[in-house]
């Protein structure tokens, strides 16, 4: 596109034609992972500044879309799935295969360029850990997380997220 190399680089910076343009000319890809398992690795990684898991999720549930951080907004708000259409959704679990299909795709040469990837092993200690962190969190706090990512929730098919029960 002929102003891919300028410093604008938010698609808000543009008018629809543009926009509609810039996005034809790319394969968007959107890496997606269960907004519970989010909210978890976001509390591991000390970006909030509460003591407990049920606190951190009441900051978040207080902090709420608006005044939120980009670590556990709904990803439905962040990526507008319903308006841009992806090339790929690539989930939280299956990077190995989704990966590998993205590279053959591309024409790289997939056995040199992938990580190893411990898909199992992760998906494993997620389970477990989100088992641990949704005990920590009262009746009211589990159905307002729910209703916090409704639509992510509906958008993508998190089968396992603790926040569908």
């Amino acid at each position: 596109y002929r102003r891919q190399h300028t410093k604008e680089t938010h698609l808000s910076k543009f008018n629809r034609t543009e926009i509609e343009a810039v996005l034809g000319s790319y394969t968007k890809v959107l890496f997606v992972r269960d907004p519970f398992q989010r909210l978890i690795a976001t509390f591991l990684q000390g970006m909030g500044s509460s003591p407990s898991f049920s606190s951190f999720v009441q900051d978040v549930l207080y902090s709420g879309t608006h005044n939120g951080s980009v670590a556990w907004k709904p990803l439905v708000s962040l990526c507008q799935p319903c308006l841009v259409q992806y090339d790929y959704v690539v989930m939280f679990g299956f990077h190995k295969q989704e990966l590998g299909h993205l590279l053959r795709r591309a024409g790289v040469p997939v056995e040199s360029s992938l990580p190893e990837f411990t898909d199992t092993q992760v998906q494993w200690t997620y389970r477990w850990l989100s088992e641990q962190m949704f005990s920590e969190l009262s009746v009211q706090q589990k159905k307002q997380l729910s209703y916090f990512y409704r639509w992510d929730l509906a958008a993508f098919s998190f089968s396992s997220s603790f926040l569908t029960d």
